[in-house]
């Protein structure tokens, strides 16, 4: 049915039922028929309808088994009361052409109210569209003077022209990538001390770069940023590494992403002895040698024969009956953890013991220091790493007992509560 939005206010909806055959407009003549006059003479239905205060009755019909029913529906614009009045006008009507009937007055719909409702989900489409317009609109302007911004700030530098952001001069530290894009990517999340290789042929620029700042490489996660890492191994003085996901480049990734990689940077040394990369340069030596650096690895041999001197003498003091503490217990502890330590080798897992020497959980590597710092429990860690000095304070504070790892980092303060183990000691 159409209703004429400029006279329309209120829909009377009503159902009809009689006991035979009727049609249209035997309905509709019953309907003027017996309300003239009932109403007087501002609510006389041919009237209102001359006036055009109400539209033309409806009516749907449906006849089986000898009788009729249906849905007759009249709009008007009258006011409220005057409506229900004629609503209730229809009720008193009994007969229907030659049959009896009733009328039954189901609702009177105010047609503004869903004209409203209509009215409300449509602007919500429209402000929906108008808000995605502007957002996009927006993020282009955003992203073209951003890229524009960073095309400006990119720079050349050195001889070799190297792509670089603008503070790679002032900066204390730099971060060394891939190519041109990775620049770009960086540059649009603020970080400008940033340069370029260009690939595996390793400019003498950044080599000259790497000796005189703090040298981070942030190298795509897949097998052409590996190849690219071990060349700046090589022919760099690199201090920390940083990867991109795995299978993800540096190029594409975002800010999120960018920031946790960089802020998960391993060391060089412990970067070489989780994935046994040995960089040798003349008669096997490692090339920090040449600028007159103590070597690691000296360092660790040193600490170890010392600890093992320490380990000598106080056994010799210890010697008398009074000091002896559990031995075989001890012992077998020490079994325990040599054997979960050859288990794990190679895997860059962690195993977190209770006082009893009982397996909690096991753990990957990356993971262990935030593992210790929510757990309670643990009393002895066995792990597939290097031993460093923000580990061994962590478990400090947490009364881990004994940590068991490959080998010992560059530790400085030596906690007097944890005890360490390393492969070296089951050796």
């Amino acid at each position: 049915m159409v209703i004429d939005p400029s006279t329309t206010k209120y829909l009377i909806k009503a159902k009809i039922k009689a006991d035979g055959i009727i049609e249209k407009s035997d309905v509709v003549g019953a309907i003027f028929g017996q309300t003239e006059g009932l109403l007087g003479d501002e609510l006389d239905l041919r009237e209102l309808q001359r006036s055009a205060r109400v539209g033309r009755i409806e009516v749907e019909l449906d006849s089986k088994n000898g009788k009729s029913d249906g849905v007759l529906t009249l709009p008007t614009s009258l006011d409220k009361v005057e409506t229900v009045i004629l609503a209730a006008a229809f009720e008193s009507i009994d007969r229907v052409g030659p049959c009896k009937a009733t009328i039954h007055v189901e609702e009177v719909e105010d047609v503004r109210v869903s004209r409203r409702k209509q009215v409300i989900e449509r602007a919500k489409v429209l402000l929906n569209e108008v808000m995605e317009r502007s957002k996009t609109d927006s993020e282009s302007i955003a992203e073209n003077v951003r890229q524009a911004v960073q095309v400006e700030e990119i720079t050349s530098y050195g001889h070799d022209h190297c792509p670089a952001g603008p503070n790679i001069n002032d900066s204390d530290a730099i971060v060394i990538v891939e190519g041109r894009r990775d620049v770009l990517n960086l540059l649009k999340y603020g970080i400008k001390n940033v340069i370029a290789v260009g690939g595996t042929n390793v400019p003498r620029t950044v080599i000259d770069l790497s000796k005189e700042k703090i040298t981070t490489v942030f190298v795509d996660g897949d097998r052409g940023g590996e190849l690219i890492l071990r060349e700046l191994l090589q022919v760099a003085d690199v201090d920390f590494i940083a990867r991109a996901p795995q299978t993800r480049e540096v190029e594409e990734i975002p800010q999120k992403l960018i920031m946790k990689s960089l802020k998960n940077k391993i060391p060089r040394e412990q970067y070489m002895d989780m994935y046994n990369i040995k960089i040798e340069g003349k008669n096997g030596e490692d090339k920090r040698q040449d600028n007159g650096e103590k070597q690691p690895q000296k360092m660790k041999k040193e600490f170890f024969s010392k600890k093992k001197e320490q380990q000598q003498i106080h056994k010799e003091e210890d010697s008398t009956p009074e000091a002896v503490e559990e031995p075989v217990i001890t012992t077998e502890k020490q079994k325990n953890y040599e054997t979960i330590l050859n288990e794990i080798s190679g895997s860059l897992k962690a195993v977190l013991l209770d006082e009893n020497g009982k397996e909690i959980r096991t753990i990957p590597v990356r993971e262990l220091t935030d593992e210790i710092k929510k757990g309670d429990n643990v009393s002895a860690i066995v792990f597939d790493g290097i031993v460093t000095q923000r580990l061994l304070d962590i478990a400090n504070n947490k009364n881990v007992k004994e940590i068991v790892g490959i080998k010992l980092g560059n530790v400085v303060k030596m906690p007097k509560a944890v005890k360490v183990l390393t492969k070296n000691d089951f050796q």
